[in-house]
């Protein structure tokens, strides 16, 4: 099963080059973020006569996450857990940024969650505080996961950039959400509850980036960072057979800021 990560930065301005790419690389389930549509609006017959399934989380001009599969979704749930004032459909959570179903493959089912982690800048404002609480929400429902004891991955953008291995200057990103200690650190303890970072499970290599900035020829000098990632539980990562980047997207017409990152599962 091929499951991909593909933050498109707005499904209007991307569709032609996003139908490309899937008809390139086939995944079985697509993880979309920043769809930046209300549900009504998402092309949804478009994908569906693409052999998918469509469920989305969406909002308008802003945010939204989606997950496509040419298998059922299952047990579909839209918001993180955990948001302020809420039970656990997290409702009340004004931004888009979380879906999870469960798909069944030939072999296993896998319980996806789509996820779009909040930026977070500037660092000291409110943002930044939102973006640590939507990950100690996170850990929690990754908790709650794991005593389950059943395969999922938790993929997306998660706006962390985890180590300066993943940026070609992280000196520039020092003052940056992205690369604070707070930010790095709660991605580590996700890691740490037992949960695999599959790209890097099977790549060690440096100037390994999912992101490139629209500004200063960040594409064309490969001033990248790698902030996209696949984190899958015990039982998710003993099914890991491959991980990668499709790199090359980004050189193409009217690319997203971000390439598709995607996993191959024996599932």
């Amino acid at each position: 099963m091929k499951i991909a990560s593909y933050n498109i930065n707005g499904i209007k301005a991307r569709l032609p080059a996003v139908t490309d790419w899937l008809t390139e690389a086939q995944p079985d389930v697509v993880i979309f973020q920043e769809i930046k549509s209300v549900d009504e609006n998402f092309p949804r017959e478009h994908f569906e006569d693409m052999g998918y399934n469509v469920e989305t989380h969406g909002q308008k001009s802003f945010n939204g996450v989606a997950i496509l599969s040419k298998r059922p979704l299952e047990d579909v749930a839209r918001g993180l857990p955990g948001a302020e004032g809420t039970g656990r459909d997290g409702e009340d959570d004004e931004q888009a940024r979380y879906i999870e179903a469960t798909v069944v493959g030939d072999q296993s089912a896998v319980r996806i969650c789509g996820l779009y982690l909040p930026n977070g800048n500037p660092v000291g404002d409110e943002k930044f505080a939102y973006k640590l609480r939507w990950m100690e929400r996170l850990e929690k429902r990754a908790k709650e996961l794991l005593a389950l004891e059943q395969p999922f991955l938790m993929a997306g953008d998660y706006n962390v950039i985890p180590q300066g291995i993943d940026a070609l200057h992280p000196e520039n990103w020092q003052d940056d959400a992205l690369f604070q200690p707070e930010s790095r650190g709660a991605f580590w303890r996700l890691q740490n509850l037992g949960l695999t970072e599959a790209f890097r499970a099977r790549n060690q290599a440096a100037e390994q980036f999912t992101f490139w900035d629209f500004q200063r020829g960040a594409w064309q000098r490969n001033d990248g960072i790698r902030i996209d990632h696949f984190l899958l539980s015990p039982q998710c990562a003993d099914l890991l057979e491959d991980c990668q980047i499709d790199k090359e997207v980004r050189g193409r017409d009217k690319p997203s800021d971000h390439v598709p990152i995607w996993v191959e599962l024996a599932a």
